[in-house]
């Protein structure tokens, strides 16, 4: 007979699917409590607050992938012996990292909303929470962009990047309602790892595109 989960796990996983379905401020514990099967003083004793909890649920993600990210891009320092990395190769890299932790709990659509909510509806607690928790995980990739696209002005880099992570985010979070449409529209039947060969050279593209023409390069700004 299969092992029921314990408290916490159970907690956790109903919360982590309530909150990318409805968001943060839509989903109350009580959501939580009563499709978890649990009581309240269980969420409380556990974790203490439902800002504790949803910094919990992120957790689970996000302490992994920063451990994998901090471990690739130290074999990518490596392989090219302090030298500058290629824009592709720190992609393919992110990619790589950011779907084998999902992959490992089937949730990649959950994990990619949980990201966009990150973005779009994160509280002051929450954002906190993942600068100083993971935050140099991101530092340390912005810098390797930096020095891959060094006529970028730093500005134009930042929004870049983030119309890049919001590409990948709507993308992968949407991903069932994409197979669909491809399926139907095209015929054809689109795997995670296709999706992915198909929206690298895209965001490779986009950072590499030409600065509008009122745009310094960076060299000229500097």
């Amino acid at each position: 007979m299969a092992q029921q989960p314990d408290t916490v796990t159970r907690i956790l996983d109903t919360a982590e699917v309530l909150f990318a379905e409805r968001g943060f401020a839509e989903t109350s514990l009580r959501n939580i409590t009563s499709k978890a099967k649990v009581n309240l003083a269980a969420v409380n004793y556990h974790f203490g607050s439902k800002k504790s909890l949803i910094q919990a649920v992120f957790a689970r993600y996000l302490d992994p992938f920063t451990e994998r990210f901090h471990t690739a891009l130290d074999e990518l320092e490596a392989r090219h012996a302090g030298g500058v990395i290629p824009l592709e190769e720190l992609l393919e890299t992110m990619a790589r990292c950011v779907l084998e932790v999902p992959a490992e709990r089937n949730s990649l659509k959950v994990f990619m909303r949980l990201l966009g909510l990150a973005y779009s509806q994160a509280q002051g607690h929450l954002r906190r929470y993942i600068q100083e928790e993971y935050g140099s995980a991101f530092t340390r990739f912005t810098e390797l962009v930096r020095l891959a696209t060094p006529e970028l002005p730093d500005a134009e880099r930042f929004w870049r990047l983030h119309f890049m992570l919001g590409t990948v985010i709507f993308t992968l979070s949407g991903l069932d309602a994409l197979r669909d449409i491809a399926e139907q529209d095209f015929g054809e039947h689109v795997g995670v790892l296709d999706l992915v060969r198909r929206l690298r050279p895209v965001v490779v593209a986009a950072m590499n595109a030409p600065l509008p023409e009122s745009f310094p390069t960076q060299r000229e700004a500097g």
